[in-house]
């Protein structure tokens, strides 16, 4: 299951949930098909100003930083790194095509991968 956690300013969400949302799942269906809408999962997590520092001062304008977690087995692919390029790209411009160009510079894609067995839903085990 594809899940998404955007850090971002409040202010840069505010009334952008749902174009975030939207895009950030049309983002990964691009890549991966559209059976992986249903299951894509998004999290906006809202910073208020001040709260995010670099450098050792508070920043007036970060960019967003995206943590996207996936099955560890998709960087044993034989295409691995298209579909991590693609992943990045994608994302990058759907938060892009919201908040402006503004946020490209600075914005952070992290693909996370968990091995099989390392997750659970509703208190069991995923093996696969």
């Amino acid at each position: 299951m594809p899940h998404l956690s955007v850090h971002a300013l409040e202010s840069d969400l505010a009334g952008r949930e749902t174009a975030l949302i939207q895009n950030l799942t049309d983002a990964v269906v691009a890549v991966y098909g559209e059976w992986a809408r249903s299951i894509t999962v998004v999290q906006l997590i809202g910073l208020p100003p001040n709260r995010w520092g670099i450098g050792g001062t508070p920043a007036p304008a970060p960019s967003p930083s995206v943590t996207f977690g996936i099955k560890e087995a998709a960087f044993r692919r034989p295409d691995a790194d298209e579909i991590v390029a693609r992943l990045v790209s994608g994302v990058t411009d759907a938060i892009v095509g919201v908040l402006g160009e503004r946020a490209r510079a600075g914005l952070r894609v992290d693909l996370v991968g968990t091995p099989a067995g390392r997750t659970g839903i509703g208190g069991v085990v995923v093996t696969s």
